[in-house]
């Protein structure tokens, strides 16, 4: 039920942001540095990589110790929020981040026991595009 909840508030946000993602004030696209203390053994640091190729938003996770990137899909940035999900050992990941400045985000991973909160640092910047 509770995932089904998550699931329906998810797609509800994402048709809400899929017209406006040119709009952006700070530029959110390269590589960060994120801290997540919170979550389980293994998952608790890594990187996220913000940019675009094609005209398409990417986004990417990574975490400390494995080499496999982790792609996001239904990636959305509208204003100064970037949104994506990952699939990690089965389970859906909702990511939804918020620019406090060019140089640091904070935000949340939702998944199905609860929620993450995230902190992040830029380590490369990437142009806009």
């Amino acid at each position: 039920m509770k995932k089904t909840i998550i699931l329906l508030v998810m797609s509800v946000f994402s048709f809400s942001l899929i017209d406006a993602q040119s709009n952006i004030k700070l530029n959110p696209f390269g590589t960060w540095k994120f801290d997540a203390p919170y979550a389980p053994a293994g998952y608790t640091s890594g990187t996220i990589i913000v940019g675009k190729e094609n005209d398409t938003l990417k986004a990417s996770m990574c975490f400390t110790g494995i080499d496999n990137k982790i792609p996001g899909q239904k990636v959305v940035i509208r204003n100064d929020s970037i949104m994506f999900r990952v699939f990690v050992e089965g389970t859906d990941v909702n990511v939804f981040l918020k620019m406090e400045k060019d140089t640091a985000m904070s935000g949340k991973a939702v998944y199905n026991e609860g929620e993450v909160p995230l902190a992040l640092i830029k380590t490369q910047a990437l142009p806009k595009k």
